[in-house]
């Protein structure tokens, strides 16, 4: 039997790392959509070479610079497209050898952009992690060097939080970490429950 597939998902600020975190402690295995980015640009990952033919202004110490990415795509608008047809299917690659591997009742698939990229269809269900927007923007803006114009251009490239409410599965909200810890148990033993039902 495959593993149950909860897609977690969360805008900025929201705690989705820290939620992600919660699951590992209880021995659910998460796959981490930009920690396998990381992977693929690192030196020796399976991106390097491919990305710098396209952008050899990338290509440093052996690795892909996101920041002279991002400065191609700021100056030219077909670059995102072209990336994107090179990472997303290393990307995917990566995410089905976890797969793969995974021996576990559940597996947790953390996407910054599943509901924008459509990659929902591919959950058994989704969990958005949350918080209100006074406290989403004070932990953002505590991040070093993140400057307001910074938040509002990563939040214009998100879809809305009362949007991913409606479509999420499952919520919790991330104000204090030990109600999060407790609703991330009882989210796992609801899933495992309907699971032997």
């Amino acid at each position: 039997m495959s593993a149950f597939r909860l897609g977690l998902t969360g805008s900025i600020g929201m705690g989705k790392s820290t939620t992600a975190a919660l699951f590992r402690d209880e021995g659910i295995p998460v796959w981490d959509a930009d920690a396998a980015v990381h992977r693929l640009y690192a030196p020796g990952g399976a991106a390097v070479a491919p990305l710098a033919a396209l952008c050899p202004a990338a290509l440093r110490d052996g690795g892909i610079d996101r920041a002279a990415l991002k400065d191609w795509i700021a100056a030219d608008p077909g670059a995102l497209a072209r990336i994107e047809a090179v990472v997303h299917p290393l990307v995917a690659a990566d995410r089905a050898a976890f797969l793969q591997a995974a021996r576990a009742d559940i597996v947790v698939l953390d996407i910054p952009l599943l509901f924008e990229k459509g990659s929902e269809s591919e959950m058994d269900a989704t969990l958005l992690v949350t918080a209100p927007p006074e406290v989403q923007r004070a932990r953002v803006m505590a991040r070093p060097g993140m400057t307001e114009a910074q938040f509002n251009a990563i939040l214009a490239r998100q879809m809305p939080d009362a949007e991913k409410r409606a479509r999420a599965t499952h919520i919790i909200e991330t104000l204090d970490p030990e109600s999060a810890r407790a609703a991330v148990r009882a989210l796992i033993a609801h899933i495992r429950k309907a699971a032997h039902a």
